[in-house]
């Protein structure tokens, strides 16, 4: 069936008048709901189809492989049973950064969604094509991003969808794959040879140390992936070292326009310190789960303790005198959530809370890891530019350019785990009617059967990242309105505190029903905004905490030493120097081993790596806390 005229449906189950004239306006003309453009991939054995036909009565055919879905509240068809075939893309559902979901099916044709297609229905540029404008921390960026996909596609069978170009797509900083491809696994030769055409014209800052890598990848015998993702990451780190950095932060949170009571916590908040050594590099959101008397105090004991961790973290990240690798630093934070979910824990358990009457908190959290590099011979760069981001629960994390807004986390909920356990499709799930419930948040259950994410980015292009609670989430706020909230900000017509307070007061708009958080980082590489700032004070000094204002009911739950608010807007830049500092590798490892072996064992250790920081530390939990720390007064 050929279009006669072109339309699209609203996704407003209350619309009176649904049907829309497609292109004339992004916004329903009967109800004003923003209209969904869902570009799918239609993939299988099927003859090609020419474009305006309309398939299903819901699909339109863009080009033979793009659809777009007019219909796109409708649940598509799915199968009662799952074809073997899509369980790859089931069980690596996390991966949405970089892989697309299964949407459902058209008879015999698979339909893919979080396909890499813009807003306009157009395919990202494809490597090849974007290769060579590409800077040339970007074309490192690409290839390691590549490496890290390896082993887990290798374990699904699916390794063989990074050999062909076609199918390597770009959005940004991002590699995105348009399909999966099973077959017999490949070997890292194979990868290394599809490799050699963009590498041999890679830009002449990293060409020779790429072709080195390419050359060890093609060799006869086996292959140590990780001494290759080592090669990777140390001339991606390098060279990302030699761009400023400029970072702006601000967050704030509100109790929201339905609600009395604030259980959301966020850091920084728009007043306060601004000698914080944390800013701009931590940014944080928790959401806290269990009443005025429980979800404020866990949201706000979570804030503090991850606050205090990272002090000490990034302390001894300052003192190595060689790279902390990606690994160490991803399980180091995951030890730190882990203690503070244990702490919320027994904090439940001494006041024998049950069920839902636990307090718990969702947390994301990014943190920006300035370590030092040697960027020339006897010069070193003290930013290597990463980013990690942490999350628990439903509060997400955004990255925003003035061309595009790419959610980075997948929601903890019932709907998600579904799909990663292969039992149904996402669009399935979703009519459960617990569906958005969560699977998991901190003070739920013991830290060692927490699941927890945790990625790492490199910070190569201009950019916001954005943290919220779902106040702001929900009904795809950020996804419909970035444009008008963000893209202001990286032209700089706004402030980061101004867009702030500007996407609160839409989300109170129309979300009021829940509290709100929401912070900003504004990052800058661009060579026009290098700015050195000195931190006021060395990051190891940990500082004394005022006490900010709670509930009554909530402050005697447990007595807390809440910190003060904090400050947004604080620029931090890279500068050169000559000598590194010294420290071992060794220690920040045996820490983070002992950390990882359970909480009090963890802290018995931290306590022995540095006892005069330890127990300042302590000193800033809870006074009920405090016991779990081993010596601690």
């Amino acid at each position: 069936m050929i279009l006669q005229e072109r339309i699209i449906y609203c996704t407003n189950p209350g619309c009176t008048n649904p049907i829309n004239s497609l292109g004339e306006s992004r916004l329903c003309a009967s109800c004003q709901t923003p209209l969904i453009h869902r570009y799918i991939w239609a993939t299988g054995e099927h003859q090609a189809i020419p474009p305006g036909e309309l398939i299903k009565d819901r699909y339109e055919v863009i080009t033979s492989q793009i659809w777009l879905d007019i219909q796109p509240l409708q649940v598509p068809e799915i199968p009662e049973q799952l074809p073997k075939a899509i369980i790859p893309y089931l069980r690596l559902s996390s991966d949405r950064s970089h892989l697309p979901q299964i949407y459902g099916f058209a008879d015999d044709i698979l339909l893919l969604e979080n396909v890499p297609i813009d807003e306009t229905g157009n395919l990202y540029p494809a490597i090849t094509d974007a290769w060579e404008q590409a800077t040339p921390v970007r074309q490192v960026y690409w290839l390691w991003q590549m490496i890290q996909l390896w082993q887990p596609l290798s374990e699904f069978g699916v390794a063989e969808s990074l050999l062909f170009p076609h199918n390597l797509r770009v959005q940004g900083w991002c590699v995105r794959l348009l399909e999966l491809y099973e077959s017999e696994q490949p070997s890292l030769q194979q990868l290394g040879e599809s490799w050699k055409p963009i590498v041999a014209v890679a830009k002449p800052e990293v060409a020779p140390a790429l072709e080195k890598i390419v050359d060890s990848m093609c060799l006869e015998g086996e292959i140590d992936l990780k001494a290759i993702a080592t090669q990777l990451n140390q001339l991606l780190l390098s060279s990302a070292a030699q761009l400023p950095l400029n970072l702006q932060v601000a967050g704030a949170t509100d109790s929201g326009s339905q609600q009395k009571q604030n259980e959301d916590t966020c850091y920084p908040i728009a007043f306060g310190n601004s000698d914080d050594p944390l800013l701009p590099r931590l940014s944080i959101v928790c959401d806290g789960i269990g009443g005025h008397e429980g979800g404020e105090v866990a949201s706000q004991l979570a804030v503090q303790s991850l606050k205090l961790q990272i002090r000490a973290l990034l302390a001894e990240v300052a003192e190595q005198t060689e790279l902390v690798s990606p690994e160490l630093l991803q399980q180091q934070l995951e030890a730190s959530l882990r203690v503070v979910n244990n702490v919320i824990c027994a904090c439940n358990d001494e006041q024998k809370r049950q069920g839902r009457e636990r307090m718990a908190t969702t947390v994301v959290m990014a943190l920006q890891v300035p370590q030092q590099i040697k960027i020339a011979p006897g010069s070193y760069s003290q930013n290597t530019h990463e980013l990690y981001l942490a999350s628990v629960g439903d509060s997400r994390a955004y990255w925003i350019t003035r061309d595009y807004c790419q959610l980075l986390t997948v929601d903890d909920d019932v709907a998600s785990r579904e799909v990663r356990f292969a039992r149904s499709l996402y669009r399935k799930a979703l009519q459960r009617p617990d569906a958005y419930a969560l699977t998991q948040a901190l003070g739920t259950k013991d830290g060692e059967f927490l699941r927890f994410v945790i990625q790492r980015f490199i910070l190569e292009e201009d950019g916001i990242l954005m943290l919220c609670s779902d106040g702001l989430s929900d009904h795809n706020l950020v996804e419909n309105h970035w444009t008008e909230y963000a893209v202001p900000v990286l032209k700089g017509e706004i402030s980061p505190e101004d867009a702030v307070d500007n996407w609160i007061n839409l989300a109170n708009q129309k979300n009021g029903h829940d509290n709100i958080s929401v912070v900003l980082t504004h990052c800058r590489v661009s060579p026009e905004y290098l700015v050195p700032v000195t931190p006021s004070q060395p990051l190891a000094v940990i500082e004394e905490e005022a006490e900010s204002e709670l509930a009554d009911s909530s402050q005697a739950l447990l007595d807390l030493d809440i910190p003060p608010a904090e400050a947004p807007a604080v620029s931090v830049t890279p500068t050169e120097v000559k000598k590194p500092p010294h420290g071992k590798l060794w220690v920040l490892l045996s820490g983070v081993l002992a950390l990882l072996a359970g909480t009090t064992i963890g802290l018995f250790a931290w306590s022995q790596l540095n006892p005069q920081r330890f127990q300042q530390t302590c000193r800033q939990l809870p006074q009920k806390v405090q016991q779990l720390c081993p010596h601690g007064k």
